[in-house]
């Protein structure tokens, strides 16, 4: 369906929304039909045929708290199951927003929002409505592309459409080599900061001299090598997207540092006294869990909350069920073209080793496999032999795994009850040589009912 063939109907109880929303319509919609009182809406949509709702989250109650939205989003889904629904919300509430996403709203839009962007939304909504079939892959205004055709990449796909174009901090958690370097890029690029700078810090490899150099920039003559002033990476990134990488490997001094930045929006200087306001989007990534670092002290609380509105989980390529070959293939296009060979394909004999071998690399460690397997082929279609995964994926405990199908979780569980008889039951001298607090030994005794 088109716009201009559809009723919308708004639901607000701010009469200046309505206002908008309705000039903002009017001339693109048949009809618009706007309302303050969410207690009218099941009367609304059985006297119209509305095509799309626009709800808002938060409106006016004793409590206030966001959940008013989510309580009429789950009433309209009891009465129009099908009917597309766009929440309205505030940035505070993004985190409530992509909730209720889950309890089905179609999409969600960011006050003050771009009018551009609010019609594109509602028509976008209008064609997947008429049954074309959302993407699943994502290809970034820029050159980034992300490949993926199983329902793990296509909920990826889905937050990353949704949260890209708010401003909200974004966490990505996942294993090396699962793409979330990839992911940032791609979030930047579909962000209304596209134009702006995107800059990259693998923050996990910086000293704490370093750290601080790095990111919040120095004054000549601050320490001995620093023969120029020097904008840090905030600076560098300001007006556009930081992305800090491996931020589960900084110290707790670099957290605190990194947590007055971020709660100030300012930089210092090393050498100096004068703070420099800074205006960025921030991504953070790493493949450390970090809840539990927090929990054995290791990670900030008050610095996860502020680098995680919104959390992704990259999926491992063993979990990515159809994607093996889909990536495989398009790699050996991309090597074939670069290396100046013809097109390349897999016979049966390639396809079932690849998709029978469990990647502990990722996507890493396919595309270095695709890249040397199409160097050394003598024709155009791969083989089995022609497939060597790299020894450097390859563990005495991914050996016992794939050979006698023992899950990681028994070789904790045995460990730590060795180690607990070893010591007699001494849960303090077993946790010392686990390199675990008590509070964690606890946690996993817990967790394998030990």
């Amino acid at each position: 369906m088109i716009l201009k063939k559809a009723t919308v109907l708004v639901v607000d109880d701010d009469p200046d929304v309505l206002t908008a929303v309705k000039l903002l319509l009017k001339p693109e919609a048949q009809e618009v039909i706007t309302d303050k009182n969410p207690e009218n809406l099941n009367w609304l949509l059985q006297k119209n045929n509305v095509d799309v709702l626009l709800l808002d989250m938060n409106f006016n109650s004793a409590i206030n708290t966001g959940n008013e939205g989510i309580y009429w989003l789950r009433k309209v889904k009891e009465w129009k199951p099908n009917l597309c629904v766009i929440m309205i919300t505030a940035y505070g509430d993004i985190d409530l927003a992509v909730r209720s996403l889950k309890e089905g709203a179609s999409d969600f839009v960011v006050k003050p929002w771009h009018n551009e962007k609010l019609i594109e939304t509602v028509k976008d909504l209008l064609e997947k409505k008429d049954g074309d079939k959302p993407s699943k892959s994502v290809k970034s205004k820029g050159t980034t592309l992300i490949l993926g055709e199983s329902d793990a990449m296509d909920d990826i796909f889905h937050k990353v459409n949704k949260i890209a174009p708010t401003d909200a901090n974004i966490l990505i958690l996942g294993e090396n080599g699962t793409g979330k370097d990839l992911i940032a890029k791609a979030i930047h690029e579909r962000s209304l900061r596209a134009d702006k700078p995107f800059i990259k810090v693998d923050v996990g490899a910086l000293t704490d001299t370093l750290f601080e150099s790095e990111l919040f920039g120095h004054k000549k003559g601050a320490f001995t090598d620093a023969r120029d002033d020097r904008p840090g990476r905030f600076e560098d990134a300001h007006g556009g997207t930081l992305f800090l990488d491996e931020i589960g490997n900084i110290s707790l001094q670099q957290q605190a540092k990194l947590l007055t930045v971020l709660q100030n929006r300012q930089v210092t200087r090393l050498g100096t006294n004068k703070p420099i306001d800074i205006d960025i989007r921030l991504i953070c990534a790493t493949n450390v869990p970090l809840f539990e670092l927090a929990n054995e002290n290791r990670f900030r609380k008050d610095l996860i909350y502020r680098i995680n509105t919104v959390e992704i989980t990259m999926p491992p390529l063993r979990k990515r069920n159809g994607d093996i070959i889909l990536i495989a293939k398009h790699f050996a296009k991309v090597y074939a073209t670069k290396y100046l060979k013809q097109a390349m394909d897999f016979d049966a004999s390639a396809v079932q080793k690849l998709k029978g071998y469990h990647f502990p690399g990722n996507v890493r460690e396919l595309q270095y496999t695709i890249e040397r397997a199409v160097i050394m082929a003598d024709d155009a279609v791969l083989k089995a032999d022609d497939l060597i995964f790299s020894s450097l994926e390859t563990s005495p405990v991914e050996n016992v795994l794939e050979n006698e199908n023992i899950q990681l979780s028994e070789l904790e569980k045995n460990a730590i009850l060795k180690v607990i008889e070893k010591h007699h039951g001494n849960i303090t001298r077993a946790a010392k040589e686990l390199g675990l607090t008590r509070t964690a030994l606890y946690r996993r005794l817990n967790k394998y009912d030990i």
